[in-house]
């Protein structure tokens, strides 16, 4: 193994905003959180299907039969805890060491109408639990991906700003590191990085929400008000929606919420399945007639997803309008609709994000964003949307919705994102899944993750898809620098690099690429390339792969590759993709290791460039201003504390490749904790 190349300057004042251990004690006059300025950080960088019907279910909201099932399901109790709780699954090592199959209590999300959206029981490739140790799962815990303090958790519900605090409400299990039991969790920051566990938001307490207070949205009004809608599960798993609204709108941590004695406010029009109809969105206001909007997920007989459409003016009665805002053909169930606008223009000092009540008119297009339930990968489509009608339309069909582009080519699910007025940006969270095995999820005593919040803007330069940018708060966490500006990689290369700690990492990469001159045209043709059918790192073609290894151990064993892959057509034209390789990321066995990726634009005279989040168990990757991005969970049994480290590399056969600019920060953890009672 040659010698980690050391840096040739060192940039010990590249920390912003470094925060001191939270263990190491507090100040009295403290403020609860670090305090956060926007003021001077950098924006992020630019760089067929069937035709939609469009009334294909009738503007019915409420069914006198439906009422009277629901009416007759009235019980005001608790519901009983379908899972007992959970010890501390990391007291004994000789728990975590035995490899002994441990005891779980059966799932409850399939069969009650709603997705499980879990790694499911056992992923064995020996028919034997791998051996985890009380380390190796303790380390797994992130530093600054918000997760609460233990147990399941999923889609992020309802982020919003209100008097100085931005809120994040989240699906959690207060009972078990396992789906069930749905709660509102909630959490509180200033800077929606360092964060405050607050008491629960909202809990199964009525006979329309007895089993689950599942995924909802907040709209603010215009004057202050906020109402958040939300999907419930009766006790017979209908779907249907209800209203909540602060309890004491003076409380800017919005601590208690009373939900609607006219709950619940919607429920399964004719035509749609019970379990079929779900996760509101925000509102927006229509300019025609003045009235507030929502679209609500859902499927027909045929599998088509598609959003209906309701109309409101007091967020407590309805009226279904007649046609569709979208349906996709052979999508399945959409989940987690998000709707919200963009701008296709470039302002000087900046671009900004639009709030959803901003009319479609010259310079605005919009976005729709679903989840599929089939596949469980989060999918968007820019388009049209046609105030007067309420229906929206892709600009470029053969990329319509569930069928092209998607938000994440990795891990990444439920998304949420709503407008932030301090900022002036629209922000992103998305649910991050577990890819070990549920046995291995109650070992830790914990399981899911909130991606690091990221800004979304129209790609001006492309003017086809959507860029995904680390919010900038992000980079008051880079600590002490280093820089590898320069560094040659030439084919069948491993270059190592001394950046001390490794396991919490912000790292910004460009790369030029030095053609061979006897690179031939037509050598590999565009479509011969696929991330997730490749050999990953491990496989060589004429231009690639190559790129950076993170949390890998010295020798190499085990290894998180994000890399670049070129083709070259006939005609001279080179296609690029852009993948992640957990295929090696880890010795244990039962987990899911993958190659994600995709293709990545890249413009003419560009260089191509990478930006990785490396946080324990998570990689988050932008590739070329976050054109693609792609997030993956890495659960190293060796690349882990101090023996985890960073390598560029380059597998291609003919291209030589030089980092033009490296940057690789350490980066703090971020400040999450309990909201303290006395205050």
């Amino acid at each position: 193994m040659i010698p980690a190349v050391s840096a040739f300057m060192d940039d010990d004042d590249a920390g912003i905003g470094v925060h001191d251990d939270p263990a190491a004690g507090e100040s009295t006059h403290a403020p609860l959180l670090p305090e956060t300025s926007l003021q001077g950080r950098r924006a992020p960088a630019r760089q067929k299907p069937q035709p939609s019907s469009s009334s294909v279910l009738p503007a019915i909201a409420w069914t006198a039969v439906l009422l009277l099932a629901l009416a007759g399901l009235v019980s005001y109790g608790r519901p009983q805890q379908r899972h007992g709780g959970v010890a501390d699954p990391m007291e004994d090592d000789e728990v975590a060491g035995a490899g002994l199959a441990v005891e779980v209590a059966a799932s409850r999300g399939v069969v009650q109408g709603v997705s499980e959206k879990s790694a499911g029981p056992a992923l064995l490739e020996a028919g034997r639990a791998f051996d985890w140790t009380k380390g190796m799962l303790a380390w797994q815990r992130t530093a600054f991906h918000f997760q609460p303090q233990k147990n399941w958790m999923n889609d992020p519900n309802g982020p919003l700003y209100y008097k100085g605090w931005y809120h994040l409400f989240y699906q959690w299990n207060p009972d078990a590191a396992v789906w069930g039991n749905i709660t509102w969790g909630h959490a509180v920051s200033r800077d929606l990085i360092h964060w405050l566990h607050l008491p629960l938001a909202m809990v199964p307490d009525h006979w329309y929400d007895i089993n689950g207070v599942w995924t909802g949205s907040a709209t603010t009004l215009p004057d202050g008000r906020i109402v958040m809608l939300y999907t419930g599960a009766t006790e017979e798993m209908v779907q249907v929606q209800l209203l909540a609204e602060p309890a004491d709108p003076s409380d800017p941590l919005l601590l208690r919420w009373a939900k609607s004695e006219a709950n619940p406010i919607l429920v399964p029009p004719p035509g749609v399945g019970l379990s079929d109809f779900r996760d509101p969105t925000t509102a927006w206001l229509n300019p025609t007639d003045s009235t507030w909007r929502i679209t609500i997920g859902s499927k027909n007989p045929e599998h088509a997803g598609l959003a209906l459409v309701y109309k409101t003016t007091d967020f407590v009665h309805y009226d279904l309008l007649p046609s569709l805002l979208h349906l996709v053909h052979g999508t399945g169930m959409w989940e987690c609709v998000d709707f919200y606008p963009v701008s296709t223009t470039s302002r000087p000092g900046g671009e900004i994000g639009l709030e959803t009540s901003v009319p479609p008119g010259p310079g605005v297009k919009h976005v729709v964003k679903v989840s599929l339930d089939d596949d469980r990968n989060d999918y968007y489509a820019i388009g049209t949307y046609d105030a007067k009608d309420d229906t929206w339309t892709p600009d470029d069909a053969a990329i319509d919705v569930g069928i092209g582009l998607r938000y994440d080519y990795g891990r990444f699910y439920a998304s949420k994102t709503f407008y932030d007025p301090v900022g002036r940006r629209r922000v992103l969270w998305g649910w991050i899944v577990e890819t070990d095995s549920e046995r291995a999820d109650i070992l830790k005593g914990w399981a899911g993750l909130q991606s690091v919040p990221r800004t979304v803007l129209m790609d001006t330069k492309t003017g086809s898809n959507l860029l995904q940018w680390p919010v900038v708060e992000v980079e008051n966490l880079r600590m002490r620098g280093k820089s590898f500006d320069g560094l040659a990689v030439p084919p069948g290369s491993v270059v190592p690099l001394d950046v001390g700690k490794a396991s919490q990492l912000d790292i910004e990469a460009a790369f030029q690429v030095h053609l061979d001159s006897s690179v031939a045209g037509g050598a590999e043709g565009a479509e011969s390339y696929n991330c997730s059918a490749s050999a990953g790192a491990a496989g060589r073609g004429v231009l690639g792969p190559f790129g950076l290894l993170v949390l890998a151990d010295e020798g190499l064993s085990e290894q998180t590759a994000v890399y670049f892959y070129l083709v070259k057509d006939a005609n001279g034209k080179f296609t690029t993709f852009f993948c992640q390789d957990a295929l090696r990321s880890s010795k244990a066995n039962d987990l899911d290791k993958k190659v994600y990726g995709s293709l990545v634009p890249v413009l003419d005279g560009e260089n191509l460039s990478v930006r990785i989040l490396v946080d324990h168990s998570i990689v988050e990757s932008f590739a070329q201003g976050g054109r693609t991005c792609i997030t993956s969970r890495a659960y190293p049994t060796k690349a882990i504390y101090d023996s985890a480290r960073v390598f560029l590399f380059n597998n291609a056969t003919n291209v030589n490749i030089t980092a033009k600019s490296l940057k690789i920060w350490e980066m703090n953890s971020a400040y999450i904790r309990p909201y303290p009672s006395s205050v």
